[in-house]
């Protein structure tokens, strides 16, 4: 029997993903289903997903990382001559060679794959298209089709300002997670199509959301919403590579006031490096270097500025549309 296999597209890098049955990747494909190729073709990297009661978790190399993953429990990584092992004991493994253009999960049955595997492959994978994912979310600007990225630590508000600005003419490309690619001499983005999550606090600030949500909140005070839904409010972009026009390195007015004010580069850069690049016990990873690369050629070539978001939140669209008009 052929094992089923689905294909995505990453904006030039094909993922190809085969298993025993497609529900063990249904949790990928909620998240990518928007991004599936109808007809298969060669991927450029190779995900193989295989249900088994056994298990290698003795994988030689360098121990990365051990310790507790919130929500995904225990994990060790190790690394070992440009493969990558992730171990969650008698649970899953995940291994990953970048450079060959291939991983392999292997889980116990009855188990879901953990997010954190699902994303350590995905990162991959766009590190073999020279693309990688940053912690920032992506608005495309009003009357033109180049992107802002705003970044900012979990908490701070990206949804919130986000959504803000969607609703004063900005297209919402995704509050949370953004493909960079500088590898032509051009600094472009996507948005990663997955749901947002909207906290209480979000939907007293931005009423206009209202329409989209439900009535029941999770232990957090958030609830999901599908980007489809979203769309029926604000402008909802699709996952093209859009030129990059500016970095806003997102913070809380401490008066209440919003405003945007220029931040040195270096600054900018520290800031966003410190969110998403991660060190182990052997220093920097391969893909780590390189996603701190990419990081320095957004810097580099993009106007950063700070913006501090007081009582009304979009009032920033103004301010960062009047900020980059004097630079077109």
């Amino acid at each position: 029997m052929t094992r089923p296999s689905a294909c995505y597209g990453l904006n030039g890098q094909i993922l190809g993903i085969s298993a025993e049955r497609p529900g063990l990747w249904q949790d990928f494909e909620r998240m990518l289903g928007s991004l599936r190729i109808a007809d298969p073709v060669e991927p450029d990297f190779r995900l193989d997903i295989t249900e088994t009661a056994a298990l290698d978790e003795a994988a030689n190399g360098s121990l990365v990382f051990d310790g507790e993953i919130p929500l995904d429990g225990h994990c060790r990584m190790i690394e070992n001559g440009g493969t990558v092992h992730l171990v969650f004991p008698e649970r899953l493994t995940v291994s990953i060679k970048s450079d060959e253009g291939w991983a392999e999960i292997r889980v116990r049955p009855d188990t879901k794959v953990t997010w954190t595997a699902w994303m350590l492959v995905l990162d991959a994978a766009l590190d073999a298209g020279v693309q990688h994912m940053l912690h920032t979310a992506g608005l495309t600007l009003p009357d033109h089709d180049a992107v802002v990225l705003i970044h900012a630590p979990s908490g701070t508000g990206k949804t919130t300002t986000s959504l803000a600005l969607a609703t004063q003419g900005f297209g919402l490309c995704s509050d949370d997670a953004m493909i960079l690619n500088v590898a032509s001499g051009k600094v472009v983005a996507w948005g990663l199509p997955r749901a947002v999550k909207i906290h209480r606090k979000t939907a007293e600030m931005i009423p206009q959301v209202a329409p989209c949500l439900g009535q029941t909140w999770d232990c957090n005070g958030e609830q999901p919403v599908s980007l489809e839904r979203l769309s029926g409010i604000v402008r909802v972009e699709n996952a093209t590579a859009r030129p990059v026009a500016a970095l806003l390195h997102l913070a809380r007015s401490a008066d209440g006031q919003t405003r945007l004010v220029a931040m040195a580069g270096t600054d900018a850069m520290v800031a966003l490096a410190v969110d998403n690049v991660r060190t182990g016990m052997t220093g920097l990873l391969p893909m780590q270097k390189r996603r701190l690369a990419t990081i320095g050629g957004l810097v580099n070539a993009v106007p950063t500025f700070r913006l501090e978001v007081g009582a009304r939140p979009p009032d920033a669209a103004a301010l960062i549309s009047a900020a980059l008009a004097t630079r077109d």
